[in-house]
């Protein structure tokens, strides 16, 4: 298993559709106005957050439950700037649509910029073969209110590539989340 590096990712992006849309290098300024960094960096991609969230609520007093999973537990907004509640969090999906090789898993982390705000971003790993837009949940671990923005970087995705393809892919599987495109909840 090898990690792969900055040439590895554009040829994939460029020759393969593997991510879209793609930004070869790092974008750290957009019409002059400065950013969270996105797009390629030495060993992985910036990923940015589109303006579609979805913020935790708890004014129905619902029971939060991955297997009955109530969809009047979020607030859907969209925006630039997401205000998360204190010790609260949000959805939103990435910009990018991925298309992941069947010799590939991704771990995904977040950007330093957020967690050294006390925001969390959890994304599981895109296995083998998977495809969409990916769900991104921000943790807002303060006590007080905190600002995501849409359009600018949130996580690094860093491609890991197998030495041998895997047996079973996401998708031979029928993954539940294969190609999803907008804020996706959880499902069984």
């Amino acid at each position: 298993m090898t990690i792969k590096s900055d040439k590895w990712i554009r040829r994939m992006a460029l020759e393969h559709g593997m991510i879209e849309p793609f930004e070869a290098a790092q974008v750290k300024e957009v019409a002059g106005r400065r950013v969270v960094s996105y797009g390629t960096s030495s060993y992985g991609y910036d990923i940015r957050c589109s303006a579609e969230f979805k913020i935790f609520t708890n004014i129905n007093s619902t029971i939060v439950d991955p297997k009955a999973f109530d969809e009047k537990n979020f607030v859907d907004y969209r925006g630039e700037v997401c205000i998360i509640p204190p010790n609260s969090f949000a959805l939103a999906r990435t910009v990018e649509h991925f298309r992941i090789p069947r010799n590939v898993l991704t771990i995904c982390l977040g950007k330093s910029t957020y967690a050294r705000c006390g925001i969390i971003v959890n994304v599981t790993p895109l296995e083998p073969e998977w495809e969409g837009h990916v769900t991104l949940e921000f943790s807002n671990t303060t006590p007080l209110p905190a600002r995501v923005y849409a359009n600018e970087g949130v996580a690094q995705v860093i491609f890991i590539e197998s030495d041998e393809v895997c047996e079973t892919s996401y998708r031979d599987r029928g993954g539940k989340y294969q190609g999803q495109r907008g804020v996706t909840l959880p499902r069984i």
